[in-house]
């Protein structure tokens, strides 16, 4: 009689059962953000200092960051690390959640604070229009 082979079947199947939906939500590619998630670029300098493009800010206390696989990832573990990522802010304008984008979901458009400077490159000022040469007419 060999009675442990059935429950070691219905055991090993349901944890089958239970952890095929995770790894299809974790395959899926895209992530669904919240409406009011902004875009930037994101450094960090000392955990909780963080600069958002180039702004310097913090990260509310609980933040929580999520790599490209939708894991937890600590702060300092990103030390001087540029990274495009998708955030939220908390009332005090502190970060509250980030999730680091992969290449296909840094290549969506969306809003974000930007980068806001009080001076002008000479790149970025308009070009002089160029005066024509006058033609003769003989």
């Amino acid at each position: 009689m060999n009675r442990c082979t059935p429950s070691v079947n219905i055991g090993l199947l349901a944890a089958l059962l239970i952890t095929l939906p995770l790894s299809a939500l974790s395959q899926s590619g895209t992530r669904d953000f919240p409406a009011k998630a902004l875009r930037g670029t994101l450094v960090v300098v000392q955990p909780p200092n963080v600069t958002m493009d180039d702004r310097a800010t913090r990260l509310s206390p609980g933040a929580r960051i999520y790599n490209t696989n939708n894991s937890l990832v600590l702060s300092a573990s990103l030390l001087n690390k540029e990274l495009v990522v998708n955030y939220t802010l908390d009332l005090r304008d502190q970060v509250q959640n980030v999730w680091i984008l992969t290449e296909a979901e840094a290549k969506e458009k969306r809003a974000g604070y930007g980068v806001q400077r009080n001076f002008v490159f000479e790149s970025m000022q308009p070009k002089p229009a160029v005066p024509t040469p006058p033609t003769s007419t003989n």
